[in-house]
């Protein structure tokens, strides 16, 4: 009887979204792809390498990332900083990043561990690949370029809305921190390639006296 009253309560559902259908009204599903469900502000897509508002990368090869990484997906490789020409602000730059998408579960804990907001996530999630050496993303996928732009491993790729990509869109750019209201259109993050300002941020203590 327990497998017969299950069967029943699946049987309902998938009934009630036909009947709904065909009386013309509101149906739950969405017909991708010519359709696009609009995403949440914080919807962990597709990972981006920042830089600075100068054109400096913000990686400065920690490992962080890959070590509060779950998945065990992220490989990274730090390297001294040329003297005569420093890709980041500190000694040290992400000589080597990768992420192999095939294992990440875009679950966001790399973006929480980086302390200098290097990687960030954005709404891009149609990356399907056909070879899968090419689920392995490197610097050259990963690092926007000096004029904020982010590469596509298939730039041509009908699917996907390149749009996406735009840092800016990231989910650490909510400008709601921990889901506190007065902080609401608040900027709470470093500033990416772009007019910016490079005014400090304030100190938490700071904050709180402005907010109450």
């Amino acid at each position: 009887m327990g497998i017969l009253r299950e069967f029943w309560k699946g049987f309902k559902v998938t009934g009630s979204i036909g009947l709904r259908g065909f009386f013309g009204k509101d149906i739950v599903t969405t017909r991708y792809p010519s359709e696009m469900r609009e995403k949440p502000t914080r919807f962990h897509g597709r990972h981006v390498l920042n830089r600075y508002p100068d054109g400096m990368e913000k990686c400065i090869g920690c490992e962080l990332c890959a070590g509060a990484c779950p998945a065990r997906c992220i490989y990274v490789r730090g390297a001294d900083n040329p003297p005569d020409d420093p890709r980041s602000p500190g000694e040290r730059f992400g000589y080597v990043y990768e992420i192999n998408m095939l294992r990440c579960i875009f679950c966001g804990l790399c973006v929480e561990a980086c302390p200098t907001e290097a990687i960030t996530m954005t709404h891009l999630f149609e990356m399907s690949v056909t070879n899968r050496n090419d689920a392995i993303h490197t610097r050259k996928e990963l690092l926007m370029a000096e004029d904020g732009s982010v590469p596509h491993i298939y730039p041509e790729d009908p699917f996907a809305d390149l749009s996406e990509l735009d840092a800016a869109d990231g989910w650490l750019r909510a400008t709601s921190p921990s889901g506190v209201a007065a902080y609401e259109g608040e900027t709470m993050w470093q500033a990416t390639p772009g007019p910016a300002s490079w005014t400090p941020e304030p100190d938490q203590e700071t904050r709180d006296s402005q907010h109450g």
